[in-house]
């Protein structure tokens, strides 16, 4: 009887309830979020990285390398010599080395050419299909492939650069050999082939542009063709490129010599991921801290407005106590009658917060899969830190009703009514 008094009780000022709810639906809301998107932003960028030591690419911006490189949500600094690349590459003290290419696109999907370590580490499983052996084959990951409509046997041409708007490479159809399977990773946004491949669309182009460059010469100056065909002859032979190495090392004392040596004896540059991820996680997590502070300090405005709201239906509904009194209920079931009501719309609240928080961060994921290729789950549950906050909403509803609590059950009946 007590609990349905209390529901009841709730509603008689609409107006009032709903704004209590509110306000602590949006404390929720933004900490549930903050939560979700904390906890996936630090699994997804630390699972990346994981068995990655050292990233080998052109000199540059170290975080962008690494953006580029491990995460694909930037442009590369530039490209390496792959001969260069090699001698570190095949250094005793590296466990396993994966070369990297980047340069074409297809609608905005990044085509990378690299080996099958590439999938096999990020534990990539074909449902469809082999991988790649031959050049312009490729594997496509279960995204792109459930998002372009692609199956088996497809053809198509990429673009050139990181824009879906580039030049086509219409000369050079990809054939789709496999699919994988979706599993979270950067594979599932990925359309992967040998390394093979991205050298023979770039060298054809190169070669088909020097061929235009040769018949412009020929018409200008006849003698300067014989010259111009030297350095046509120079570029077919350019030393072959990739854009970065993924390193892992069997002996982890590299990892403090060759920043330096690379820097001093190549026109590379050594990254350390683990640094410079800790240094994104680092300033991600001062906003987020910054955010929830803002969040508990809406719930704080949040308990004063339940407090409020109690304290004056108390002192509107004192008569109405004092014929409860009077019929039978006791001080501890007046006591708890405000309690109950402070604690339902605190559960209200939480419910709402909670269901909000995830539609918020399924908005969030669409705009960031689009952008940046890194989706986020709004259905995953952050057990211990939503418990916890579970535990500080009901906490704020308590404190909240304690001193109307406490003045229920001390209500005086007799004077109570004579002043009636």
């Amino acid at each position: 009887m007590i609990r349905k008094l209390a529901w009841k009780n709730l509603w008689f000022k609409p107006l009032n309830t709903v704004l209590s709810v509110v306000l602590l639906a949006a404390s929720v809301t933004i900490i549930t979020l903050l939560i979700l998107l904390q906890n996936q932003f630090d699994k997804k960028f630390n699972s990346t990285i994981d068995g990655i030591d050292m990233v080998l690419g052109a000199q540059g911006s170290p975080l962008q390398v690494i953006l580029s490189s491990v995460y694909h949500i930037d442009a590369p600094t530039g490209n390496i010599n792959y001969d260069e690349a090699k001698k570190w590459m095949n250094n005793p003290f590296v466990a396993q080395a994966i070369p990297l290419s980047f340069g074409d696109n297809y609608l905005g999907y990044k085509i990378l050419g690299t080996t099958p370590d590439y999938i096999t580490k990020y534990n990539g499983v074909l449902t469809q299909g082999t991988l790649f052996t031959e050049q312009l084959q490729v594997v496509v990951g279960a995204n792109i492939a459930q998002n372009m409509q692609l199956k088996l046997g497809d053809t198509f041409v990429g673009s050139h650069g990181s824009s879906e708007h580039g030049d086509l490479h219409d000369n050079h159809p990809y054939t789709i050999v496999g699919i994988l399977e979706k599993n979270g990773s950067v594979l599932d946004n990925l359309i992967l082939s040998n390394i093979e491949t991205i050298w023979e669309v770039h060298d054809h182009e190169h070669v088909h542009e020097d061929e235009n460059q040769a018949e412009v010469h020929i018409h200008e100056d006849h003698e300067h063709d014989h010259e111009h065909e030297d350095t046509m002859v120079h570029d077919h032979e350019h030393e072959k490129q990739i854009t970065a190495v993924l390193l892992s090392f069997k002996n982890k004392m590299a990892l403090f010599s060759w920043p330096r040596l690379i820097a001093e004896n190549t026109k590379m540059q050594a990254v350390l991921p683990a640094i410079e991820i800790n240094r994104i996680i680092n300033m991600f997590g001062i906003g987020i801290e910054s955010l929830k502070y803002l969040a508990y300090g809406i719930m704080l405005l949040s308990g004063i407005s339940i407090f409020i709201a109690l304290y004056n239906r108390l002192k509107e509904r004192k008569y109405e106590f004092a014929l409860l009194r009077i019929t039978g209920a006791k001080p501890l079931q007046l006591f708890n009658l405000v309690l109950i009501e402070s604690i339902l719309l605190c559960l209200i609240g939480y419910i709402f917060g909670t269901v909000f928080g995830r539609i918020a961060l399924y908005f969030i994921s669409q705009t960031s899969e689009d952008d940046f290729k890194i989706a986020f789950n709004p259905f995953e549950i952050v057990w211990q830190n939503e418990l916890i906050l579970f535990v500080i909403t009901l906490f704020v509803g308590f404190i909240s009703a304690l001193i109307p609590a406490i003045k229920a059950y001390k209500l005086n009946i007799s004077k109570t009514l004579a002043n009636a």
